[in-house]
Order: structure tokens, then sequence, then C-alpha cells
């Protein structure tokens, strides 16, 4: 068996002392290396194949050469969330590229305080990003004074953290208006998740304002609260159908909730798009493989995760960037779940008394 190449034998090669080879290796900066030596333990180093030690090199940078990645829900709704695996896709791929790890922790409601603290000043993360906290959440202000750089997915306004996120009103906005284009004028709308949380509360604000400069009237009656999962948008979705407002179009500001949605409507006998048509938000792998395919906002979470780590790695340099937030595109993609209002019952086809009948008011004249 060959034996292991040493930092040694990297000194002896380079004619440096061992000492050197650690400071270039590890990128430790507190003392001041020529290039022409540093140039020198690195040919060594690869000509000899030699790697430094994770732990090693982390006591000498004074890193730990991990991040964060926490996530401020309860763990069922972790497991059930299919926009997590683009996230963490994007995530862990950066990380490779830098050699460095993921300490990944949910929190749960009532314990985010607790767990920040905890996890800043344990010392086992050189950053964090903070997945889609709530408005209402204790332990904002604690990370806003951390020892650590903290990056935000998603907006916490009066912040001082940074953030990256998309403009979820704009996005909404333009998805309630396709609705609007093709003739709905009765929109309902389902969110993705609790109001105390941002994204919720931003979408929902698309959705009004799309009405409003539409000269549609806002009303509450046809707004629910859903939680994140299928389960809650089956729920909210059944809730409208059993309450007596019309409406002929719904925007349900998650695809994982609109799956849920999906599910309501069939068991209602109602057809999507020809009773009922179907906006979502996400654009995630099922919206383009379910029947009909879904209309949606695509965003990227694997780009949201890399810019996150790429303002948090700034940070961490202590490269402050001139904005605190970071706003990311999205895109609208009509599908099969949205059609034009009336175009089947104008046609005579099956559903078309049902639709008519329950939904008169809403058809335009």
């Amino acid at each position: 068996m060959s034996r292991r190449v040493t930092s040694q034998d990297v000194a002896d090669l380079a004619g440096v002392s061992r000492t050197t080879v650690s400071f270039v290796l590890n990128n430790v900066h507190r003392f001041s290396i020529r290039p022409e030596t540093a140039e020198k333990v690195r040919l060594a180093a690869q000509q000899l194949g030699y790697y430094p030690n994770a732990s090693a090199k982390a006591l000498a940078s004074n890193q730990t050469k991990n991040i964060g990645l926490i996530i401020s829900r309860a763990p069922q709704y972790v497991a059930s969330d299919p926009f997590l695996p683009q996230i963490l896709s994007g995530l862990l791929d950066a990380l490779k590229q830098n050699s460095q790890g993921l300490l990944l922790e949910w929190v749960e409601p009532g314990q985010q305080l607790q767990t920040y603290l905890e996890l800043t000043r344990a010392h086992h993360i050189d950053g964090m990003i903070l997945m889609t906290p709530r408005l209402d959440d204790p332990g904002l202000r604690a990370l806003e004074e951390a020892d650590i750089p903290v990056v935000v997915m998603g907006y916490i306004p009066g912040s001082s953290l940074h953030s990256v996120d998309v403009d979820n009103l704009t996005s909404a906005e333009a998805a309630v208006n396709h609705l609007i284009g093709l003739g709905h004028r009765c929109i309902a709308c389902i969110t993705n998740a609790p109001l105390p949380y941002s994204s919720a509360i931003q979408r929902l604000d698309g959705y009004k304002s799309a009405l409003q400069k539409a000269g549609i009237e806002f009303k509450p009656e046809l707004v629910r609260e859903a939680d994140f999962d299928i389960k809650s948008g089956h729920q909210q979705m059944k809730s409208l159908l059993q309450s007596d407002q019309e409406f002929t179009a719904v925007f349900v500001a998650s695809d994982n909730v609109a799956l849920g949605a999906y599910s309501a409507l069939s068991e209602a006998g109602l057809s999507i798009p020809d009773d009922i048509s179907i906006v979502g938000f996400d654009d995630i792998p099922m919206a383009s493989f379910v029947t009909p395919t879904l209309t949606t906002v695509a965003v990227s979470g694997q780009e949201i995760a890399i810019e996150s780590y790429n303002l948090l790695t700034r940070l961490m340099r202590g490269d402050l960037p001139e904005s605190r937030s970071v706003t990311l595109p999205t895109r609208l993609i009509p599908r099969e779940s949205s059609r034009e209002i009336g175009r089947r019952a104008k046609r005579g086809e099956r559903g078309a008394e049902k639709t008519s009948a329950k939904f008169v008011s809403c058809f335009k004249d």
C-alpha cells in the first residue's frame, strides 16, 4: 500500500515550511505570502495529489465550511412540499462546487427564537439561509443582530435582513389578468399559505390589484386560505363550491394546493376548464403532467437557491451589496386548465346547462 501524501511532502517539494503550505492551501489570509511562493505550493500539491483535511482546513481558517438552510414550517409540510427539492438541488450544486456542507433544520411555530439563537451562537455554520418565514416570526429581530450573515428566501417588509424572492404581487396580477383576458369576471382565490406568510399576502394583493384595475369588485367571500398542501387545497375548493358564491375561475396561489382543488372539482362532477378554469403558481413538475395540464406562473426554485447562496457568500466576504433585496423574474405558462369563458356553453356541449345555470351572472354580455 502506498504511503499517504502529507503536507510535509508538499513543503519539501515546494521548498517552504509546513506552516506556509497550511496557510496557502487553507486560504488563510492573516499573513502575507508572496504570490510566486503560493503558486509553488499549489503546483507541488497538485503534482503530489495532496488535498488538505476538511477538519484541519476549517480549524485553520476559523470557518466551519457549512451553510444552514432553515425552513420555517412544521415537518409534515416540509415532507409534502414539491418545491423544496428544487431549492435543495440548486443549493447543493453551489455548495459542492465550493466544498461546503449543508445543515438542514426545520423550525416549528413557537420555537423560532430559541432555534435561531442556538444556530447562530454555536458556530456550527458560517451563514444562514432562512426559507419562507412568517411575518410574525418572533426570531427575526434576533437574526438581524446575529454574528453570522443571514439571507431570507422571501420578503420581510421593514426588516434589515437581505432577501431573495420573486415579485409575487406582479406575478399573481399577471395570472389573474390571464383569466380576465379570457372573459372571466367571477374569479375566486385560494391562497398558497396562511396570511402571516408574506408570499400569501403578496399574491392575494396581486389578485385584488388585477380585479381593481379591470373594474371588477373584490369579494372577500371568494377568498379561501390554504396551508401549503394538497389536503388544504381540496378542503378550500370544497368550501367555495358549497358556498352560494358564483365563480367561473380560480386563481390558486400554489400548484401543490391546486392539485387538491383539482380533486375537489372532480368529486363535484365539474370539469376543468369547461366548468371552472384554474391558474396556479410555481410550475412544479406535476403541473405539466396532471390532466388537464395546469396553467401556472413559473418560478425557478433552483435559481432562488443559487441567488440566495451567491448573496450569502458575498455577505460572508464582507461585500455588502447596494440593495438588500434581489427580485427574480417569473413567467406565465398558459396550458389546458384555463379557457375562454362560455366557449363550451355556447357550443352546447356536455355540462353547458349546469355551467350556465349556476354561474349565469358571471358571463359577459
